[in-house]
């Protein structure tokens, strides 16, 4: 079990706890998900998205933080009673080393009755996709070819400076 991380030594401003590191994280950095069962959501998410929990506690429910490593940004799973999902369109994304990786966890979703939809190939930019419903409902979309990163890394390239 990961525990709560340990106090980072700096000063806090009035709106900081002293755990926060400094500088402080700015821009995105979660998504929350309601969910029944926490333990059920981890194995999902680690099975699916090649995520991993980061942080784990438990205030009057519990809360775990789940992320892929790649930046600075986690899924907060919140255990209780789901009353909105995030369904039809509405989704979180990941992206996949290839297609084949893409085709082989649609398998594995189909064999567990978790494919939403696809796998699809719609082209550029959004590439080749697929729907996969967590344990709760809320869906997953893997892909190749989006390229988000590189349009993101175009975008600041020509930003006024």
């Amino acid at each position: 079990m990961i525990a709560a991380a340990p106090a980072r030594a700096h000063a806090a401003g009035p709106w900081q706890s002293p755990c926060v590191p400094s500088p402080v994280d700015v821009g995105l950095t979660h998504v929350a998900l309601v969910v029944r069962d926490v333990e059920a959501s981890i194995a999902f998410y680690e099975r699916f998205a090649k995520m991993q929990v980061v942080h784990r506690r438990r205030d009057a429910t519990e809360v775990v933080w789940l992320s892929d490593l790649t930046r600075p940004f986690v899924i907060v799973l919140i255990e209780g009673q789901v009353d909105a999902r995030l369904a039809g369109f509405c989704h979180l994304g990941v992206g996949c080393e290839s297609r084949e990786e893409v085709d082989r966890l649609c398998s594995e979703a189909k064999q567990d009755d978790r494919l939403a939809l696809g796998p699809c190939d719609s082209g550029y930019p959004v590439g080749y996709w697929a729907f996969i419903r967590d344990p709760d409902g809320h869906n997953l979309e893997i892909s190749y070819g989006q390229e988000v990163g590189f349009t993101v890394s175009e975008a600041k390239q020509e930003e006024p400076r």
